[in-house]
């Protein structure tokens, strides 16, 4: 027990901050923003979901080491984002209605996913490296199965809508449905059982560092959700000064969304930038191109089918600008991923379009 305590501590001190905030700390939040409590308080916030989001990716990689890619980053992908859809679902359950809720969210996890993290990553890469390798069989596979489910789930909605609000059909319904649920369960299966060797790193080597005891798959995995728990908890708790200090400087009430979005995916943006500074690029597309996947593939469904239970007008189609950021993200990324080998100028970029994305959210 006392091992466990030492090793696992931040977990203790993550339990313990969640409580304090959800039995009254967000309120003292709220209200004592500007004062040295305030800040004292997010202060200490923000380094307790720093401690939780570092173990996450010790327990991650230890995954990555029993299991081998791609299966340890699958794990860590698949927890976040389902934890993700669990947020929006609640939401929209427990909340008021929101109809673009759902969309807003998905745009903002490819366009932070896709540009900024991606971009800074590849950068990264490219300055220390100059030239990295990754499997371009595994890349082309993700794109193949991102490009058809973004257009459909967050474009084609626009082309097809029954009402002016961007209410959809049923048969549209079904369809994103049945997509989403078909296209996501082949790739899975191409990924961990045919085809396994498309997303390892061209040597078909699976070396992580990792520093620490290796405990069962059981543990491990126990300790990757309750951390992650932790950093959702506290993210949305996070989330009130956030907010508080965009109403302050008369910001975008979309910034915030966005900063919460890059919080709790804030696990795999550590996990990639680890694996590129050990020049393993692949498990760090594995992490990002997961994450845009399972998010579309996931989100549409779960919200959809929520939709139809409580009698919600979902709004999934984009704005025509933000159609055409989606497109060209796109296009991009399939001229970044068509050679088998990336550099500082791919990552230079990427971040021009999560650039372009954050000047219009302020338009």
């Amino acid at each position: 027990m006392s091992r466990f305590l030492r090793e696992e501590f931040v977990l203790l001190l993550g339990v313990l901050t969640v409580g304090f905030f959800k039995l009254g700390g967000d309120g003292l939040l709220g209200t004592k923003l500007n004062s040295i409590t305030g800040v004292g308080l997010t202060a200490g916030l923000f380094v307790v979901v720093m401690a939780a989001i570092f173990a996450v990716v010790r327990h991650s990689d230890a995954l990555a080491i029993k299991l081998g890619d791609p299966y340890g980053t699958l794990i860590l992908t698949l927890s976040v984002i389902l934890l993700e859809v669990v947020m929006i679902s609640s939401v929209m359950i427990t909340g008021d209605a929101n109809p673009v809720l759902a969309r807003d969210t998905m745009f903002a996890v490819v366009m932070t996913v896709f540009n900024g993290l991606l971009g800074i990553t590849l950068l990264i890469g490219g300055v220390k490296y100059h030239t990295q390798k990754y499997n371009l069989e595994g890349m082309q596979s993700y794109l193949v199965a991102i490009i058809p489910l973004a257009l459909l789930c967050l474009v084609l909605p626009n082309f097809s809508s029954i009402d002016a609000s961007g209410g959809m059909s049923v048969a549209l319904t079904i369809t994103l449905v049945l997509v989403s649920v078909v296209l996501y369960g082949v790739f899975l299966f191409i990924q961990t059982r045919s085809h396994t060797h498309f997303f390892m790193d061209e040597d078909h080597q699976d070396e992580h560092d990792f520093h620490g005891p290796l405990g069962s798959n059981a543990y491990h995995t126990i300790m990757l959700v309750s951390y992650l728990l932790v950093v959702i908890l506290l993210a949305k708790s996070l989330a009130v000064p956030i907010d508080g200090t965009v109403s302050l400087l008369g910001a975008p009430a979309a910034l915030s969304g966005l900063i919460v979005a890059i919080l709790i995916l804030a696990p795999e943006a550590v996990g990639a930038i680890k694996a590129v500074l050990n020049n393993q690029l692949q498990r760090a597309m594995n992490l990002f191109l997961g994450s845009v996947l399972a998010t579309i593939a996931l989100t549409v469904p779960a919200v959809l089918l929520i939709s139809g239970l409580i009698s919600q007008t979902i709004v999934l189609g984009l704005t025509a600008a933000e159609m055409v950021l989606l497109a060209t993200t796109l296009l991009m990324a399939c001229v970044s991923f068509s050679s088998g080998r990336t550099n500082a100028l791919n990552g230079v970029a990427h971040l021009i379009l999560f650039i372009a994305y954050i000047i219009l959210m302020f338009e």
